[in-house]
């Protein structure tokens, strides 16, 4: 009896692993459908799509992952709230329509890597002295690289190319987001309660809404009204440990060399609070479970769109 029931179990969990599998791959990303009701629980097409198609409107639901959670709720309440629906992060027929699904193109494309994409550096150390010591931060795998390109996590990526070994030449399947947002930012609202920033126009109108990492009750984010005085892409990372906080045992300053795997990711944009900023990261897919030393911390998709549309005089108002 023990070995049978041990048997069913095995058999049950293999059939929940092929229908996991089953409802997140190409092919279901294809004939993707909504028929009311809550998002599915795990990993699913439709959310994946729903997570495209709030990128497409300007609302990122961060890394594209096919999993619901706290980022794509997020991202559907200000979505609701930029659309005037009733707000309280549930997907449902409205938030559907609003965001076009039934009429909407492709949720994911082929892309087939190039050589230059296909360039990768050795494994990089955690260590910041040892960091300091190297060239770049770069992508450490071809599938990061893709993925960050997509605005996908890396995971989700493999899943929709089993069998794939990311080589130069080789075609995967990607999604297919928004281009990135063109327009002039004339405020920022970062609300550390809800996680989310707010890029307006200078009519209020909300240009882009992103998921962010704030601050700890150790090291906290300012709170008030400051203002952009610069935007750095590619920049470096000066390490202070007599200003902001100590890695390790590294207690002299170093600076780090830049990267998508650096401290602040591809872009730094710089308040006029003296050590704060908004910057990338070279964990999107952490994003929302993780604190910053501090400043505001994004995806570097979301940070190089927010760049674009910004510049020194920049209002930003930050509160908790």
């Amino acid at each position: 009896m023990r070995r049978s029931a041990l048997l069913a179990c095995s058999l049950l969990a293999a059939t929940a692993v092929q229908a996991q599998e089953a409802s997140f791959s190409a092919e279901a990303l294809e004939s993707v459908s909504y028929d009311g009701g809550a998002l599915p629980d795990g990993q699913s097409a439709l959310t994946f799509a729903v997570q495209v198609l709030l990128d497409r409107a300007g609302i990122s639901p961060g890394v594209i992952d096919g999993y619901k959670g706290g980022m794509s709720e997020t991202a559907i309440r200000a979505f609701e709230a930029r659309e005037g629906l009733e707000v309280d992060g549930l997907m449902d027929q409205a938030v559907w329509d609003a965001l076009g699904g039934s009429g909407a193109d492709a949720f994911v494309t082929s892309h087939t890597i190039t050589e230059e994409e296909a360039q990768t550096v050795p494994e990089l150390p955690e260590d910041y002295a040892e960091m300091a010591e190297l060239q770049r931060l770069g992508y450490e795998r071809v599938s990061e690289r893709i993925a960050e390109m997509f605005h996908m996590d890396e995971d989700a990526l493999i899943a929709l190319n089993p069998g794939a070994s990311f080589s130069a030449g080789e075609s995967v399947t990607v999604a297919q987001p928004q281009a990135a947002l063109q327009g002039e930012v004339t405020a920022i609202r970062i609300d550390g309660a809800s996680g989310r920033l707010e890029a307006m126009d200078g009519s209020g109108n909300v240009v882009a809404s992103y998921p962010v990492a704030v601050g700890s009750s150790e090291t906290p984010s300012p709170q008030g009204s400051f203002e952009v005085v610069a935007i750095a892409t590619e920049p470096t990372y000066s390490y202070r440990p007599d200003v902001n906080f100590q890695q390790g045992d590294n207690d002299e300053a170093l600076t780090l060399p830049p990267g998508p795997n650096g401290p602040v990711g591809l872009v730094w944009i710089d308040l006029n609070e003296p050590t704060y900023g908004i910057h990338g990261t070279p964990n999107p897919a952490r994003l929302f479970v993780e604190q910053s030393h501090g400043c505001v911390r994004m995806s570097n998709w979301d940070a190089q769109e927010l760049a674009g549309m910004v510049s020194a005089g920049v209002s930003v108002e930050i509160t908790q």
